[in-house]
């Protein structure tokens, strides 16, 4: 059954489809860092989805709706059709951030050496069946 985005049901779909994948787990062996999906969803306020990942393990993840207590490494943010084409692979994560359709906020010399986790991460949201709002 499909899962609407962006929703605590979906986040957490992730977290599980992230802790089952073994090429996730492989990917990010080295990799530690929390993070925030950003998506705008017209004139409501945009809604957080945040994930603690830790070598290759998502240890948390939730729908965000207060100000964290602290910001997380990374934010990830664009509009709701953007991350849409992501998911649906439709839009490469890394062109749309060059092309500044996602805003990556954080150290993006930690990303640049960890493409492979990035690409594990997005295949898994791919994983998720996703029910996508009305436009």
């Amino acid at each position: 059954m499909p899962i609407a985005f962006p929703s605590d049901e979906w986040i957490a779909a992730l977290m599980d489809e992230l802790n089952r994948s073994e090429a996730y787990r492989e990917a990010a062996r080295e990799w530690e860092g929390d993070i925030c999906f950003v998506a705008t969803t017209g004139p409501n306020a945009p809604v957080q989805l945040y994930m603690d990942l830790w070598h290759g393990e998502c240890r948390a993840a939730r729908r965000v709706s207060e100000p964290l207590a602290r910001p997380p490494e990374f934010t990830l943010a664009g509009p709701l059709e953007v991350w849409r084409s992501v998911i649906e692979g439709r839009l490469d994560p890394i062109q749309a951030i060059v092309t500044r359709k996602l805003t990556l906020t954080g150290p993006l010399v930690k990303v640049a050496r960890a493409p492979k986790a990035a690409t594990a991460l997005v295949d898994c949201c791919r994983a998720i069946e996703t029910a996508w709002p009305d436009p």
